[in-house]
């Protein structure tokens, strides 16, 4: 039986359609509520799902209730149209910048021993999943491009680190 406190926030977090971030949760609950009191809720939140089909997970942005992976097949029935499919050159390049960030495009294509087409960082500029993070030093001071949040986001990651991990498993358990 969820508390009352819990039921506001499963609302709230429904509701939003986005991930709302701690702070912005407890300025919703306002003062009557604490950090500590809210993290309490999640927490017993979170385990009232344990044996239904969503959850709530922590990315980048913040909170959000969310279907499990698992359920992904029949999720996908509803919506007839098809995701977007990006090219091999499109998930490399990506790949790149999410490993080695801050990236210039000329160190992409060094790795990739292939040029970086413009349509590709615009696709993924256009997805939300890299920006321009800065400039490099030196000649002709190329773009460095990283990741944004909607990348970690988009991939379920609270932080890059937790990206080594999903790729890495094993080496996650070492630390």
């Amino acid at each position: 039986m969820l508390t009352p406190l819990q039921q506001i926030l499963e609302a709230v977090l429904l509701a939003a359609g986005e991930p709302l971030s701690r702070a912005r949760l407890e300025e919703i609950m306002g003062e009557e509520v604490d950090a500590t009191t809210l993290d309490e809720a999640l927490r017993g939140l979170a385990a009232s799902y344990a044996e239904r089909g969503f959850e709530l997970v922590e990315v980048a942005s913040g909170l959000r209730l969310q279907a499990r992976e698992r359920f992904a097949p029949w999720i996908a029935r509803l919506s007839p149209e098809r995701p977007a499919r990006y090219s091999r050159a499109v998930l490399e390049t990506l790949a790149l910048i999410a490993w080695k960030q801050p990236v210039t495009r000329a160190e992409i294509e060094a790795v990739r021993g292939v040029s970086v087409n413009p349509n590709i960082m615009r696709t993924l500029q256009e997805r939300g999943w890299i920006t321009v993070v800065g400039k490099r030093e030196g000649p002709g001071r190329p773009d460095l491009w990283g990741t944004t949040r909607q990348f970690l986001d988009d991939f379920n990651l609270q932080s890059l680190e937790d990206l080594a991990a999903r790729v890495f498993p094993e080496s996650a358990k070492e630390r």
